[in-house]
């Protein structure tokens, strides 16, 4: 997948200072971050920032979250080979693409329909095969494909959609930034045979989980 030993060399510069340096542990998220070629998933003029400790610009007022988020968010969906996967707010498809080279199956939604084409396309020509894509609210998770083992989602609610939350699967972890812009905190969410536990890890600012 790679376009060079330079971009190659930034990725493995990402890897250990950005993410093994912090709290990313999960070696298999490790290993999916430094396959994963994210200058592929940004403009030709930002791939010099492609491996930078921040997100950049996919147009349309969107953002290809920085990659210690997408890799603290892969960790917390603790993806297993197999698993079903619901990624809700796919943007450029990065985030879909690290899910995938975790083994899972991917479902991804986007409002927007020129990124929803977008990244179809860039994912097909990187031969992620296991990734389906369509335009839709994320609020109303995909229902037709329920249940998950684990659904990301990036982009933030006021309060935890209760549709993604009927869409997962006993086991499932829901991943989730929630809050108003300022007060936004990371959470997890994990379904029992009982009910739901939650659990708060960490302030964030993410886009707002829109509907149409």
């Amino acid at each position: 997948m790679d376009d060079g030993d330079e971009y190659a060399r930034a990725r493995a510069a990402m890897v250990r200072e950005q993410l093994r340096a912090r709290d990313i542990a999960d070696p298999r998220v490790l290993d999916a971050m430094a396959r994963v070629p994210r200058h592929r998933f940004v403009a030709p003029h930002l791939r010099v920032e492609a491996y930078d400790d921040h997100p950049l610009s996919i147009g349309h007022g969107v953002t290809i979250s920085q990659p210690y988020i997408v890799a603290l968010m892969s960790q917390l969906a603790a993806v297993t080979p197999g698993d079903r996967v619901l990624d809700v707010g796919t943007g450029s498809g990065y985030q879909a693409a690290v899910l995938a080279e975790l083994g899972a199956t991917v479902w991804g939604i986007e409002i927007l329909d020129d990124l929803v084409v977008t990244a179809r396309e860039r994912l097909a020509e990187l031969g992620y095969h296991d990734i389906t894509l369509r335009t839709g609210d994320g609020h109303a998770g995909w229902p037709e494909q329920a249940p998950f083992d684990a659904i990301v989602v990036a982009a933030a609610a006021p309060e935890i959609p209760e549709a993604l939350l009927a869409q997962l699967a006993v086991g499932g972890r829901l991943v989730i930034p929630v809050g108003p812009r300022d007060e936004q905190s990371l959470e997890v969410v994990v379904r029992t045979a009982h009910g739901c536990t939650r659990r708060r890890i960490a302030p964030v600012m993410f886009v707002p989980l829109v509907d149409r």
